[in-house]
């Protein structure tokens, strides 16, 4: 009788750490890029569906859809008007490539721009996903530091000089301007013009992720760095991950022809997913706009509930900056708190949040977390509060008092 072939015998050897089978949400799930259930506009999705497909459903007979690989063409002629009209930027519907969510969008980038031994500028707190793709690519990413008006620009020219000192030069600059990661800062006019500056005078391109630029509650922002570029070395991410559903998977690219073109050249999936793109190009017309003030207003409570709850389980134990928007909360603790560790704890409790050091390279990451607070029920965000400043004060001794009772 044969056994059962060992499959991991035939692996490479330089794999990452295997997945974990999924099991479900943990009870207080504040990790993750995750929307509002109660947002998803699933009447009019349904609706846009049924319209377009009854219209246009014989076009799935053929990659693309008819309307080339940089993917279905009423969606990316929306998003000409759209990011005119939020972002101040002037394109074409040519200069836009739709992909399967923006990190198919940042993998492509990276695979275009990035080779190994390679360094980038960063915002020195980022996108935990970005710091592992760098390890994998074998791609140094040296840090710059920021306030509540985004990067510190005098930190950035600093960083240019020392690298160009040593005769390097890094493959791009990149940001998240607007609605930071997990910062949720916007970067200041004055400083966005200012990178740009900086960037010429280095001869650096700009990687710009607006991600959750969509997610503002005043609705205001600055111009995007692309929009404010006028040499063209600006390339642009963005997502309806944020604004309509994560799990529709689409995201765009905005940047010149010799850039897209090389990224259609590494594309090789056939053309990412048709109906979803079709069922936004139908629906974001009539109804984006409206949706989206919708969605702010129902993030912006939770995110006041989250932030009462904090500060009344916490007290000053909690440091943090009340943000102009986006689905997260950046914190953080006195430094005896390892939040790599109260991650650990808490995991094993049914609580999980992003430790710091999974978010940062700044000297004091290890005493930060990230909290999402756009899933989760105001209820549950303050009992998921509740039980983390328990879980802290049971590790830590922070903080001394929770919710105005001894935590002895």
């Amino acid at each position: 009788m044969s056994s059962t072939f060992n499959f991991t015998s035939a692996m490479r050897q330089d794999l990452p750490t295997p997945a974990q089978k999924w099991s479900g949400f943990p009870k207080f799930n504040f990790v993750g890029g995750h929307n509002a259930p109660e947002s998803i506009p699933v009447d009019h999705l349904i609706e846009a569906a049924s319209t377009v497909l009854a219209r246009e459903g014989q076009t799935l007979a053929t990659y693309s859809l008819e309307s080339g690989a940089q993917g279905y063409l009423p969606l990316r002629e929306f998003l000409v008007g759209k990011l005119n009209r939020h972002a101040g930027i002037e394109c074409t519907a040519d200069d836009i490539l739709l992909t399967s969510g923006s990190l198919q969008g940042m993998d492509l980038i990276n695979q275009v721009m990035l080779s190994r031994g390679d360094v980038v500028v960063i915002e020195e707190a980022n996108y935990g996903g970005c710091f592992s793709r760098f390890q994998r690519l074998g791609v140094t990413p040296v840090g710059v530091p920021g306030d509540e008006d985004g990067m510190d620009m005098l930190a950035l020219e600093q960083t240019l000089s020392d690298l160009k000192t040593k005769g390097v030069k890094p493959s791009y600059i990149y940001t998240i301007p607007t609605v930071q990661n997990p910062t949720a800062t916007i970067m200041s006019l004055e400083r966005r013009q200012r990178l740009i500056e900086l960037a010429i005078e280095y001869d650096v391109p700009i990687f710009e992720d607006e991600c959750y630029s969509d997610l503002i509650w005043s609705g205001e922002r600055p111009p995007a760095i692309h929009a404010l570029d006028k040499t063209g070395r600006t390339i642009f991410l963005s997502t309806f991950s944020k604004s309509i559903a994560p799990a529709l998977r689409v995201g765009y690219v905005v940047a010149p022809w010799a850039v897209l073109s090389q990224l259609l050249a590494c594309k090789t999936d056939a053309g990412s997913g048709a109906l979803e793109q079709m069922v936004l190009a139908e629906y974001c017309p009539k109804h984006f706009d409206a949706h989206v003030t919708n969605l702010n207003k129902l993030l912006k409570a939770k995110c006041d509930a989250l932030i009462e709850a904090l500060e009344a389980e916490f007290g000053t134990s909690a440091e943090f900056e009340r943000p102009p928007g986006g689905i997260f909360l950046w914190v953080k603790f006195p430094p005896e708190v390892d939040t790599t560790r109260l991650a650990q704890v808490a995991g094993q409790q049914g609580l999980s949040v992003n430790p710091g050091a999974e978010w940062s390279i700044e000297p004091d990451a290890k005493r930060a977390i990230r909290i999402c607070y756009a899933n989760p029920t105001a209820s549950t965000l303050r009992a998921g509060v509740e039980a983390l400043a328990e879980i802290c004060h049971a590790e830590f001794g922070v903080p001394t008092r929770s919710g105005n009772v001894s935590r002895t």
